[in-house]
């Protein structure tokens, strides 16, 4: 994919890019290439590779979600910028929290964030288990998303404490998507949330098939989630 069929590909659905933020997603390119170098951020580096499966993969939600809609929103997980710097990039209004438990990468999106012009892009630090807990994370923000972190079942107890009630958490997950709504249906009733859409479609480019889970916060989740860092991957809830 070129940068031109990428902006081409967004622009036919609805998401038209100015030459500002042409320009960033290059900038971004160039430095993910440049630090990966030294750090480990991605295995995909041919740049026509990271603009599909990561540039073009991290903006499907905006295909199904309304993102103008929203302002806060926290990328769970997100140490090398997925999906929350190309969302930023499209949608400039956008306050983006991103939590990671490498501090290293913290380095990385403070320098995108500074390199691209990028406001209101704020790199935290910490597990989502600890973070989940604090009161000025806990229940704060209108939309959480997470890209391939863990399965859903645990990824709804990273996720979930972060979302308001009536917010939304958006999972971006891979080809199968069925086994896991199965398993996670208990996890997700749990904490709070309810399953509002799937949507299945093609990468473009024959680049695998992508599943985005839309669930909505209907009430607050109970105190005692997220439990201890280590214990939601050792007890997951079935």
């Amino acid at each position: 994919m070129t940068k031109e069929q990428f902006a081409e590909a967004l622009a036919a659905q609805g998401i038209s890019l100015t030459d500002r933020q042409k320009e960033q997603f290059d900038q971004f390119f160039r430095l993910l290439v440049e630090w990966n170098e030294k750090m480990n951020l991605t295995g995909i580096t041919e740049e026509g590779q990271v603009y599909i499966k990561h540039f073009y993969d991290s903006i499907t939600p905006a295909f199904y979600f309304p993102f103008d809609q929203v302002k806060s929103v926290v990328d769970i997980g997100g140490g090398a910028g997925f999906p929350s710097i190309p969302l930023k990039i499209c949608f400039p209004h956008l306050k983006m929290t991103i939590i990671d438990s490498l501090n290293k990468r913290m380095s990385f999106l403070q320098h995108v964030a500074s390199e691209l012009g990028l406001a209101d892009v704020h790199p935290v630090h910490g597990r989502a288990e600890d973070r989940g807990q604090e009161a000025g994370y806990r229940e704060q923000f209108d939309l959480v998303v997470a890209r391939a972190v863990a399965r859903l079942n645990l990824l709804a107890e990273f996720c979930l404490p972060f979302a308001q009630p009536k917010g939304h958490f958006i999972a971006l997950k891979g080809a199968d998507i069925t086994p896991e709504l199965n398993e996670a249906k208990k996890a997700i009733k749990t904490l709070g949330g309810k399953t509002r859409k799937v949507e299945t479609f093609q990468l473009l480019e024959d680049a695998g098939e992508r599943n985005i889970v839309i669930i909505e916060k209907i009430e607050a989740t109970p105190k005692n989630y997220p439990r201890k860092a280590g214990v939601p991957a050792k007890k997951p809830l079935v």
